[in-house]
């Protein structure tokens, strides 16, 4: 199996610690024979399209290659943080407001149709990040993530959703590493139904879902027997009809992503390239 294909990776635009030059990530893009692909920085809030400027600015002025495409990557956040960094009153809120919202709120995404006619976006990749003002507990993230995941596999402007069950920022050992709640210790901790009624949704419409490498797959933090789990997870959508694509969630400075592992990895479990979902005008 070999991958040619990656719909999300971030450039030195996004809002975080991505680091790479466009030119450098084209070149290294043709060197490992990845033919279809596209950049897709951070948007969390509305407060962030300064950042997709650049992004589009920088795509537009390099040696484009037929095959590579703009797109973004926007979070699931909350309709309250958004109202209330349109207020003005905070003064750099880059990743929205993580804290002092409502519970079981209306959730939102940082990004209109116009934007994406605006910055001629040829597909919006969308993510759950964070939790939402719940309880740092088992059940609760648990039933949190899945309502964000819900929210974006529904959302009229996604196309993509990003690594679904990423985890980052609780639980995590002295050494780094994640091994224990929200789902790390056993991945079966989230109800089958949950997989499922996602799965229906993605189908019904019309949904991606991202094999995400960087966040997941190639995670050195993330425990062995729970990428085992993953996998198989993977498969189960893939059995049930769900579209796969491939994302590396590149944020580094040069494009060195293992994508021989995992090839390996997928076709461990049954997923080859001819499974993989590639963009072939807005679907």
């Amino acid at each position: 199996m070999k991958i040619t294909s990656d719909w999300h990776i971030h450039s030195r635009n996004s809002c975080d610690e991505a680091s790479m030059e466009i030119n450098v990530l084209i070149r290294m893009a043709k060197d490992k024979g990845i033919s279809d692909y596209g950049l897709t920085d951070h948007i969390h809030t509305l407060f962030n399209l300064p950042d997709l400027a650049s992004s589009r600015r920088e795509f537009l002025e390099s040696n484009l290659p037929q095959g590579f495409h703009f797109s973004v990557e926007v979070s699931c956040v909350s309709q309250w943080e958004i109202d209330e960094i349109a207020t003005g009153k905070y003064q750099k809120p880059t990743y929205g407001l993580r804290s002092g919202g409502p519970v079981n709120g209306n959730l939102a995404i940082g990004l209109h149709e116009n934007d994406i006619e605006t910055y001629q976006i040829e597909y919006v990749v969308g993510g759950t990040h964070w939790p939402m003002y719940v309880p740092i507990e088992r059940k609760a993230i648990i039933n949190d993530y899945h309502r964000q995941n819900m929210f974006l596999v529904t959302h009229p402007l996604v196309d993509i959703v990003a690594h679904p069950w990423w985890w980052h920022g609780y639980w995590q050992d002295t050494d780094g590493c994640f091994r224990s709640e929200p789902w790390f210790d056993d991945f079966g901790k989230i109800p089958k139904a949950m997989h499922n009624e996602f799965a229906s949704a993605a189908i019904q419409h019309d949904k991606v879902v991202e094999i995400n490498i960087g966040a997941i797959l190639m995670n050195p933090t993330y425990p062995e027997h729970f990428k085992k789990q993953y996998l198989e997870y993977l498969s189960e959508l893939k059995s049930q009809g769900v579209k796969l694509c491939i994302g590396s969630d590149c944020h580094s400075p040069e494009y060195d992503i293992d994508f021989d592992n995992t090839a390996s990895m997928l076709e461990s479990v049954g997923i080859r390239n001819e499974d993989l979902w590639v963009l072939s005008g807005k679907e």
